[in-house]
């Protein structure tokens, strides 16, 4: 009873849609109780929040924000779309290609899905509808490749994961490179071989090579960015949290140099930053509840020895993980995904072999397909809304990007050292 029932409350007010954070916190609470008595409860309830919220790292994730809250406000991220479109436009299915490649520089000074997506179904999808692309093919590639972000470092995922899980913020966002540029080429490959199979009627515009040099201005700002952000961690010279205070304060300045600055969008900027910081310090102190019901309970002691005794492959619970991943990507949000299942499944999946770091980098990845598939899917539902596309025209666009990511998933199983190459050189 004492397990089972918070369990059961915790899945029964999901269900009732209470959000997931006041979720964990009520049934966290009642498990506390019901293990320990009501001053343990009272105890862990006061001290929570401070302990919670007193990792340093945390501190990445606003300065993460409040970056790309400043380059939201240069307007450069509407223009890098048109620079990239000029290197592509004689390839055929260049416009979605340039789409692809448009969300993999838009998430590494955002590290959000769902903005990334808002924005290129804003740019990218009224110029592959002119070029012939249908609504469900133009939707669909917007809407995958809003999920590169996820990867592509500063990933405000990857960082939610190191605060769970305990893993090394600086080593995970390294590791993000390798996979994050796995995942554009393989939704790049995607659409040519869709558009092998089903040619479009695209019209093709060359540019000069003098005009495709001058719109690598635009792309200065991002390389500057990425370089300040993703270099200085990965050379030692910063920390995770140095880097995102850098990265912040030179979007300040390439907002103020736009001109599109003024009192009233920095104000913007700083109230948009303080409320996304304010829901996810909300989630991480509800999660430190439900933790502790995890721990007074040893669940996951139970479960690791359980496994433990089993005479199968770990790669046979792996697989069974994976599977987990993707029916929980069906109908929660990755931090719901990620609070719910890491303090659980990570010890197992250590105490299988495998590395934690490794791990993180494929929940991520799982959890990209989660957030383009049924029914939840919240990058289509943005791509639709934004593009004025049909739903479901745009679920059924993306199921070979979907198939083409599960490869790539098997792969990273297959060959580890594709994630763990990268934050092993890193000084």
């Amino acid at each position: 009873m004492t397990i089972y029932l918070p369990f059961f409350v915790l899945f029964a007010l999901l269900a009732f849609g209470v959000p997931v954070a006041i979720s964990l916190a009520l049934s966290g609470a009642l498990g506390i109780f019901l293990a320990t008595n009501a001053d343990v409860l009272v105890g862990i309830l006061t001290a929570s929040p401070g302990s919670a919220l007193s990792t340093y790292e945390l501190l990445t994730i606003p300065m993460f924000i409040l970056m790309a809250e400043f380059m939201g406000v240069s307007g450069i991220t509407s223009s890098l779309f048109d620079a990239i479109a000029k290197w592509t436009g004689r390839v055929k299915g260049g416009v979605g290609i340039a789409t692809v490649i448009t969300g993999a520089a838009f998430g590494a000074i955002s590290g959000s899905s769902t903005a990334a997506a808002a924005t290129l179904a804003k740019t990218s999808v009224p110029a592959m509808l002119n070029e012939g692309y249908p609504q469900r093919v133009a939707g669909s590639i917007a809407a995958i490749s809003g999920t590169i972000a996820m990867l592509i470092p500063p990933s405000v995922a990857l960082i939610f994961y190191g605060l769970l899980s305990g893993v090394s913020i600086a080593d995970l966002l390294i590791a993000g490179i390798v996979p994050g540029i796995l995942v554009t080429l393989t939704i790049a490959l995607t659409i040519k071989v869709l558009l092998f199979r089903h040619p479009l009627p695209e019209s093709y515009r060359g540019y000069s090579f003098q005009e495709k040099i001058q719109s690598l201005k635009v792309a200065g700002p991002f390389i500057l960015l990425f370089l300040v952000v993703t270099g200085l961690i990965y050379t030692g010279i910063a920390t995770p949290v140095e880097s995102s205070a850098l990265g912040a304060f030179g979007a300040l300045l390439i907002a103020g140099k736009s001109g599109n600055l003024n009192g009233e969008r920095f104000r913007t900027a700083l109230v948009n930053t303080c409320a996304i910081s304010a829901m996810i310090g909300l989630i991480i102190i509800c999660a430190h509840i439900f933790g502790y019901f995890i721990t007074f309970t040893g669940v996951t002691r139970e479960m690791v020895a359980w496994v433990g005794g089993l005479d199968v492959s770990p790669y046979l619970i792996l697989a069974f993980i994976v599977l987990l991943y993707l029916v929980l990507g069906l109908f929660l949000d990755l931090i719901s995904i990620l609070i719910l299942t890491v303090p659980v499944v990570l010890p197992l999946v250590i105490s299988l072999g495998f590395d934690p770091l490794w791990f993180g980098v494929i929940v991520i990845l799982l959890s990209e397909i989660g957030i383009v598939t049924p029914p939840v899917g919240i990058n289509v539902f943005v791509v639709a809304k934004s593009a004025n596309i049909p739903v479901e025209s745009i679920f059924s666009g993306v199921l070979a990007y979907v198939l083409a990511l599960l490869a790539l998933v098997f792969v990273l199983i297959v060959f580890p050292d594709l994630v763990l190459w990268l934050p092993s050189t890193a000084g």
